[in-house]
């Protein structure tokens, strides 16, 4: 579900109040559903009683919502137990954590287990997710926890032990080993950080790359792959990358089927090794050998080098150990190079940071993480094939500032790689949330706007290109291309391919040298030009009229309440048949009291009456401008520019309220709402330079000043 406005912008200022005191780090991670490990397990301990976790708890919740719901016989069976109660002497890691602890139970999860297994060959990396000191036997309490990179923040996720069991076995992830559980934990604090397990079916191997490393992944398709593929992936190794593959299988039907050759289609494999041999029929050349792992832990590719093939036959004894080849029906098999590049069609490589695999040298990247949102109406444009929204788009300056060490070519370029991940869909999918198809492009700022931090409007996409481009807009959760530009400022403008898409995102930017990405914010502010009022002779037909109108609705006290003035404005407006307007809310006239009674009386005078008028004959003249099919309506995308004609330079948080506020669900705003919000922003405005005495920008209010100001506006 989308966030409310106000429950959005509080967690999005608590969590960059959080980040600015370092929470969300990797020594420091964000605690997640605000659960601190070393206080409950040390309250448990205390107690003498095993944790038992109220925001995961061991119900069919937890496990799902459609296949794994209510109304599905596959849960009706499965009970959930802790390790204790499964097997004798339960251990968290037996032997240390090898690819072989985790095999695939009945969930859909490969992609994942094929990262995990990814995650066992760097230990530094393993034990970063999966903290030390975790076990059972020293002061056991029933209560773990591992540690994810999650939208730009470390969090550290709590969890009990109990887990779903069928017939005494584990239903979702186990391990080779018995009474070894680390892995099947693991699972278990990912489904929460997601919502359920189910919410774990299908994906990405590079999702959960991504986010047990915060590393940045790249895709080569095997029918494109560089020369230097081989060179690449054991470079990727030997750096610590992560390394997936799969079988792109093009009748969605045939998705996870095994074929002749013992592989598997629409399924992931982890890369866990690359290595050469010399057999003895070779007498000068090498074998280029591939090692992958089938998260099922068992099918096995049957081909030339599979365990049991002739191959193995003509290595020496020392070449084997070095390969340390076993015959196990364990998932685990080698192939050649060749042979891999024939079968497999994609392979996706996630890096700590994004050295370029093709060179030698290793690079300090920084890197830069933008968090945004699109929201229907106002800043979910759609890509550059709809002219008329692209551009209210979010929009992120760069700055590209100092040229790369080594050029290639004598050029001066910078390298650069650009990331965009859409955030919380799967653990949205309960509620019908599906992958969005996204994208972004990049637009060169021409010299004269350097340093102008203004939103580029409408006309700038219309008659400038991109300089670059993602490759295509697609369904994953992270669109990644690495970019060589010259030294500038560019725009980065990312979006969903069809507009009024709402979803939140965030934007990494990596570069090799010294360069900046922001959001493109407008600076706050408001003209106010308070308009004179007219003088006897220069009074129109229309200003006449309203003196005698209020005359005779005010009477001797020469005052008009809320509903007064809705008879008064509304008996004008109505007249105004191109308006096609119903006329002004009462709730709207007490906005319009509330911004022009200066006497606190809650009633306007002639004089405040005046000064009312011709604001909304100015707001009236904008809205007519917007207004030209004469529909009485201007859509949410317009109202940026007719906000900004009124005198307003909003950001686009703020653009993002309006819309949620004051459209309606076509999207669109009627003239009664359009001169509300006029009223509310002058208003809001007037109050707060009231208050900012020395003109910083920041105020300091009581809670009796604050409702004060809240509730009259």
């Amino acid at each position: 579900m989308p966030y409310t406005p106000s429950g959005f912008f509080c967690d999005r200022l608590i969590r960059e109040r959080e980040r600015r005191d370092g929470e969300g780090s990797l020594n420091k991670p964000l605690r997640f559903n605000g659960q601190d490990y070393n206080t409950l397990r040390q309250e448990c301990i205390q107690r003498k009683s095993l944790f038992e976790d109220d925001s995961f708890p061991a119900t069919v919740e937890s496990l799902g919502f459609k296949e794994l719901g209510h109304k599905s016989n596959k849960v009706k069976n499965i009970v959930w137990k802790r390790p204790k109660e499964i097997c004798e002497n339960p251990q968290f890691i037996v032997g240390g954590a090898s690819r072989t602890d985790i095999c695939q139970g009945d969930l859909g999860d490969c992609w994942l287990l094929a990262a995990i297994a990814c995650l066992t060959l760097n230990e530094k990396l393993l034990y970063r997710v999966v903290p030390h000191e975790q076990s059972y036997s020293d002061s056991y309490a029933g209560i773990f926890h591992f540690q994810f990179w999650r939208y730009g923040d470390w969090v550290d996720v709590v969890i009990d032990d109990r887990i779903p069991t069928f017939n005494n076995q584990l239903v979702f992830t186990k391990s080779a080993e018995r009474n070894e559980f680390w892995s099947a934990l693991l699972e278990k604090a990912y489904a929460k950080l997601h919502g359920s397990y189910e919410a774990l079916k299908g994906g990405n191997t590079t999702e959960a790359m991504e986010d047990f490393t915060g590393g940045v992944t790249e895709f080569y398709e095997m029918k494109e792959a560089p020369k230097e593929l081989y060179k690449i992936m054991k470079k990727a190794l030997e750096r610590g990358s992560l390394m997936g593959c799969s079988i792109d299988s093009l009748v969605p039907a045939r998705f996870e089927t095994r074929t002749v050759t013992g592989l598997v289609k629409g399924h992931a494999y982890s890369v866990t090794a690359v290595d050469e041999c010399k057999p003895s029929q070779h007498k000068d050349s090498k074998v280029r050998l591939v090692r992958l792992r089938n998260p099922w832990g068992q099918v096995e590719w049957n081909g030339p080098w599979s365990d049991n093939s002739k191959e193995w036959a003509t290595l020496s004894k020392a070449d084997k150990d070095k390969l340390q080849h076993q015959s196990a029906e364990d998932g685990e098999f080698w192939m050649s190079f060749e042979d891999f590049k024939k079968n497999y069609t994609k392979i996706e490589i996630c890096n700590l940071t994004p050295d370029a695999l093709e060179d030698d040298k290793i690079h300090k990247w920084t890197v830069s993480v933008n968090e945004g949102r699109w929201v229907r109406g106002c800043s979910a444009g759609g890509c550059r094939n709809y002219p008329d929204t692209f551009w209210t788009n979010p929009q992120y300056r760069l700055r590209l500032l100092e040229e790369d060490d080594d050029p290639e070519d004598n050029e001066v370029v910078c390298t650069f790689v650009v990331a965009l991940m859409q955030k919380n869909r799967r653990k949205e999918r309960k509620m019908g949330a599906n992958l969005f198809t996204i994208g972004f492009a990049i637009y060169e700022v021409p010299k004269e706007m350097h340093g102008n931090k203004q939103h580029m409007q409408k006309d700038f996409f219309l008659f400038n290109a991109s300089k670059a481009r993602c490759k295509s807009y697609i369904n994953l959760r992270e669109v990644t291309q690495r970019f060589r530009l010259s030294p500038g400022e560019y725009v980065i403008v990312p979006s969903t391919y069809e507009p009024h898409q709402e979803g939140e995102f965030i934007l990494r930017v990596f570069s090799e040298k010294r360069n900046t990405s922001e959001e493109i914010e407008n600076r706050i502010e408001a003209d106010h030009p308070v308009p004179a009022p007219a003088s006897a002779g220069e009074e129109s037909e229309e200003d006449q009229q309203f003196r005698t109108i209020f005359q005779e609705i005010a009477g001797d006290e020469m005052e008009i309440s809320a509903n007064e003035l809705k008879n008064v404005l509304n008996r004008v407006i109505t007249k105004h048949k191109d308006l096609n307007t119903e006329g002004f809310s009462l709730e709207s006239c007490r906005s319009m009291i509330a911004l022009m009674d200066m006497d606190g009386t809650g009633r306007l005078n002639l004089q405040e009456f005046r000064h009312l008028w011709n604001k909304i004959k100015q707001w009236q003249g904008i809205f007519k401008h917007y207004n030209a099919d004469q529909s009485g309506t201007i859509n949410s995308y317009e109202m940026r520019n007719a906000v900004n004609d009124a005198g307003f330079r909003l950001n686009n948080q703020l653009y993002d309220i309006i819309s949620m506020r004051y459209a309606n669900e076509s999207m669109n705003i009627d003239f009664d709402s359009f001169i509300s919000c006029l009223v509310r922003l002058e208003a809001m405005f007037r109050a707060f330079q009231a208050f900012d005495q020395d003109g910083d920008g920041t105020i300091r209010l009581s809670v009796l000043e604050w409702l004060q100001l809240t509730m009259y506006a």
